[in-house]
Parts: structure tokens; sequence; C-alpha cells
């Protein structure tokens, strides 16, 4: 059953599928503005894990210490140290610095927006990543930066110029650059969206045994969750490690050298005081 109600003139118009307000996965409540139909159910899921991630963030920040940190402090510290030392191992943070803040916003609003499956919700609240639109919008989101990423570094001509070496595999390098954000996207989209079938298909046992696959499907959905999360992350860094290519592997050798020779030439505490006797 579809409700359908639209502004005289046809400019506007929204449309429920299912008969309700909750839907199956798959359906959505839209809008049409100006010949443009916007997923309404998708747009409000995102705000609500964005407000999420925004509130985490802050209330992370007002309860900070420099102490040993616990709860969401630990958990904040954990994620952000283990993206910069990916970061650091693959591209060097000197040479890339915008990517570990872009990774660590990319994994914590995939995680809350892929947890907003285990709400109970009746369907209401539908995880926004299980809406290929929003995927691949994240997708694009992350080639786009990869691109201008690597033209900064290496410049426009020499940047475009690596798809054409060798020039007989240039189809290929091309293809794989268009599929990229495809499977990106698809990859994130068909493991929430099979999430959201399975509560679907769960919700149609009797009452009587309905509480325990659905506890641990949800409890088995929050740990695909954080692994969706975590692939996401992971693959911006590698994206952008292979747009800046060699240039920024160069380069984070030599900032390493530079570490080690600076450690190298700084006197031991022994030699320090030494040099005063």
């Amino acid at each position: 059953m579809t409700r359908g109600l639209a502004a005289e003139g046809g400019g506007i118009g929204l449309a429920a599928e299912g008969g309700g307000i909750g839907h199956e996965p798959g359906e959505h409540i839209t809008a049409t503005v100006g010949g443009l139909t916007f997923n309404i159910d998708t747009i409000w899921s995102t705000v609500v894990a964005g407000a999420i991630v925004v509130f985490f963030g802050l209330f992370i920040a007002r309860r900070a210490t420099s102490g040993v940190p616990t709860g969401g402090q630990l958990i904040w510290e954990t994620v952000v140290g283990g993206i910069e030392d990916q970061v650091e191992s693959s591209i060097g943070k000197r040479v890339a610095p915008f990517v570990v803040p872009l990774a660590t916003a990319l994994f914590f609003f995939i995680l809350f927006a892929n947890w907003l499956e285990v709400i109970p919700s009746e369907n209401r609240l539908m995880p926004p990543t299980a809406d290929v639109n929003l995927t691949f919008a994240l997708a694009m989101v992350v080639v786009v930066w990869m691109h201008i990423a690597g033209v900064r570094k290496r410049g426009a001509k020499k940047y475009f110029g690596h798809f054409f070496k060798p020039v007989f595999l240039a189809p290929i390098n091309i293809v794989e650059e268009l599929v990229r954000p495809l499977t990106l996207g698809l990859r994130l989209f068909g493991n929430i969206f099979a999430g959201g079938v399975m509560i679907s298909a769960i919700a149609l046992m009797p009452s009587f045994i309905l509480w325990a696959p659905n506890v641990l499907w949800k409890l088995f959905g929050m740990a695909i969750g954080v692994i969706q999360a975590f692939i996401f992350a992971l693959l911006t860094i590698l994206y952008v490690g292979f747009a800046l290519g060699d240039e920024a592997h160069e380069a984070h050798q030599e900032d390493a050298r530079a570490g080690s020779t600076d450690e190298g030439s700084a006197p031991s505490p022994e030699d320090s005081a030494l040099a005063r006797s």
C-alpha cells in the first residue's frame, strides 16, 4: 500500500510505502521536490547518527583528563591512536595530515549509523547505511579527497599520467578507478542491508521464541557494524596512500630518517653529565 501527498502543481510530494510510518528494509518514505526524490527516512536517520557523533565528541571533550583515560575517552583514544598508527605506517602523518581526522570521522559516523539497526523502533529508525545512496555518497567523499590529495602532492600531469603507465594497462587502470567508489559503497550497503533483512525475518517468528534469536542477531549485528566501519576507514587510508604513490613513501622515509638522526645526535644524560664535569 502506498500513501501519497502532493502540493498543488506537483512541486512537492510525499509518499510512504508499506502502509504506515514503519516500513521494511528497501522501502523508504520519500519526498519529491522539484522533480528530485529524497528518502526522508534516510535523511532523518543520517541526522540522528551525525548528532550522536557530535554529542559523543563534545561529551569526550568536556570529560577529557590528562590522567589514565576511562570509558568514552578510552574508546576515543584507542580508535584515534589506531588510525594514527595506520596512517603513520602507510603514508606518514606529515605527508597527509588530513587523513587522520577524515578516517576518524568516517569511522564513528558509520559505526553509530550501523548501530541504529539494533534500536527497537519498529522500523521507524532505519540505519542510513542500509540505503545505497548514502554509502555511495560516503564513497564519493573518499574518492574525491583521494584524487585531490594526489593532484596536490604529485601535480595534475604526473598524477593522471600514472594511469597510462604502462599504456597497454590504461583501460584496466581507468576501470579500476571508476569502480572503486562502487565497491566501497556496495560493500558497506550490502552488509548492513542484509542485517536489516535478517531482523525483519526474525520478527516473523513466534513471540515466545522471538527474543532469543533477536538478541543474538543484534549482538552479531553490532560486531558487523564495528567491522564495516573499520574496513571503510582502513580503505580510506589505503586509497589515499595509493593516490600519493611513491612520493608519499619517499617523504615518509625521509621523515623517519630525519627523526632517527635527531635521536642519534641528541646527547645522552651520561654525556651531558660528563660535559658539565
